[in-house]
């Protein structure tokens, strides 16, 4: 099988793939060239970065923003803006304070100070964004550049926290309500039915979204994890460490890439006493991901920047873009 044949594509569904693993192994080299590649097979593509020290920009070398930016014939990409999501997140707390009169001003003020300080921002925009495009089917294909993996590993244990969270909030806002409609004819204004059952049906809808969410971060279909490794020990093991867990999420990882694997031509003596150490990681990396499909990219002599030496990257991995027609939906 080749590493191309790893993603699934079904008719009218959108396609998610997570490039996951240690910081500064190359993650955002391999999105943006499998993102490029994709799009040049015909696919629309995106590329999402939920990394906060975005590189995306640096490796199309074009600016991108908190909206899809068009990056080339069916491409775009989204580098997310912490400022802008905590805004979006209290714009919604705001939303959900007009739908709940009752609730406590100072306390929900409190809840948005306390979380614009708070880590996890980036993951809680990062799964909004993976929300947004779950039911759109708007792209054929969206690619998320995640940040490390104690980062990603958090994203994707979003689902389970909110599904908790939202049933919590549920049971609360049922409670209000019965004790409301108990006191309704002996006082008229306490507030709002319809305004009431308005807001339990949003918390439901939510709650139902969050369920079909997790639904399809465990289809393998729909959803697949790419690690990518260096031949390195701490890369490795990291590694090892995140597969375990992805699998308690259900996730299904089907692809290790090994990046900047030592050419075996070694043409001077550092080179050839670094190859030799990779030749052992290598052999770990085989007898450790056995269960995966590993793919190999060597150590490039320049930084992999602008669209040629993505798309040089993309054929290693890929090989060469077929015929648009062929690969499309």
């Amino acid at each position: 099988m080749a590493f191309k044949d790893l993603f699934k594509f079904n008719k009218g569904k959108t396609t998610f793939v997570f490039i996951g693993g240690k910081g500064g192994v190359g993650k955002t080299t391999i999105s943006a060239a499998t993102a490029l590649w994709f799009a040049r097979s015909g696919k629309r593509t995106l590329v999402i970065s939920t990394d906060p020290a975005h590189s995306l920009s640096d490796s199309f070398e074009k600016n991108i923003g908190h909206n899809p930016t068009p990056i080339a014939e069916n491409l775009e990409a989204v580098e997310i803006d912490p400022e802008v999501a905590m805004k979006d997140y209290q714009a919604k707390m705001k939303e959900q304070q007009a739908l709940n009169p009752g609730m406590d001003m100072g306390m929900m003020q409190d809840q948005m100070d306390m979380a614009s300080m708070a880590p996890g921002i980036d993951e809680t925009a990062a799964f909004d964004k993976f929300m947004q495009y779950m039911t759109t089917d708007e792209y054929d294909i969206v690619i998320f550049d995640t940040a490390p993996t104690g980062h990603t590993l958090r994203l994707l244990s979003f689902p389970e926290m909110m599904d908790s969270w939202v049933g919590k909030m549920i049971k609360v806002r049922r409670q209000i309500g019965s004790m409301a409609k108990a006191f309704k004819n002996i006082m008229p204004f306490m507030g709002d039915e319809e305004e009431e059952d308005r807001a339990l049906e949003d918390m439901e809808k939510s709650k139902k979204q969050i369920k079909a969410a997790r639904g399809v971060l465990a289809d393998p279909e729909r959803t697949s994890f790419k690690m990518v490794v260096i031949p390195e020990e701490m890369s490795i093991y990291e590694s090892e460490r995140a597969m375990e867990a992805l699998a308690k999420f259900n996730m299904t990882a089907d692809g290790v890439i090994v990046n900047q694997v030592q050419p075996e031509e070694a043409d001077c003596e550092f080179c050839a006493a670094r190859r030799k150490i990779q030749e052992q990681r290598l052999k770990t990396i085989h007898e450790k991901f056995g269960n995966q499909l590993i793919a190999e990219i060597p150590l490039q002599q320049e930084e992999v920047k602008g669209m040629d030496k993505l798309k040089g990257i993309a054929e290693v991995l890929y090989g060469e873009v077929e015929a648009a027609g062929s690969t499309s939906k």
